[in-house]
């Protein structure tokens, strides 16, 4: 796993004043909370708890005064870390890579780390990072090499 960085855990472009000053202001609301979805985890067995988990934590990201904008944009720069992080993996393996072509016009290009996806001519293909996906991007000249090399490869 050389060359790939955990750059998503960088915490650093995150304020951290105003998540501190959140939690010393209303850390009894989220201790509570945090004991009440405890609980409901443990005792509740059906979909009903997963409703009452999303219910609760959409309660507290309400009651934060945090927007959905604000959580949608962390979970945004998460994402595009972890995107960075897969295409920097796909050069880095790309010697490693193996192609195999699918009688419907489909192949898969993979790596110990990678799986990439796609039909013949289309212009998208799936990534998959770690066994995760990470959905559909655009071919770009990244993408293109990394399948010329896998195709090279055998």
């Amino acid at each position: 796993m050389e060359g790939i960085g955990m750059e998503f855990l960088d915490f650093s472009s995150y304020d951290w004043d105003t998540w501190t000053a959140f939690f010393k202001e209303k850390w009894i609301i989220i201790a509570i909370a945090l004991v009440v979805l405890f609980l409901i985890i443990k005792i509740v067995k059906t979909v009903v708890k997963w409703l009452l988990v999303i219910v609760i934590v959409a309660g507290l990201v309400i009651y934060s005064g945090y927007s959905l904008d604000d959580v949608k944009e962390l979970g945004s720069k998460v994402t595009s870390s972890v995107k960075q992080e897969a295409l920097q993996a796909m050069v880095t393996s790309a010697k490693d890579a193996k192609y195999e072509a699918k009688a419907d016009g489909s192949f898969v290009v993979s790596t110990s780390l990678l799986e990439l996806s796609g039909k013949l001519g289309s212009n998208e293909v799936a990534l998959s990072f770690q066994g995760v996906e990470l959905g559909k991007f655009e071919v770009d000249s990244t993408i293109k090499t990394f399948i010329e090399q896998a195709k090279q490869n055998g």
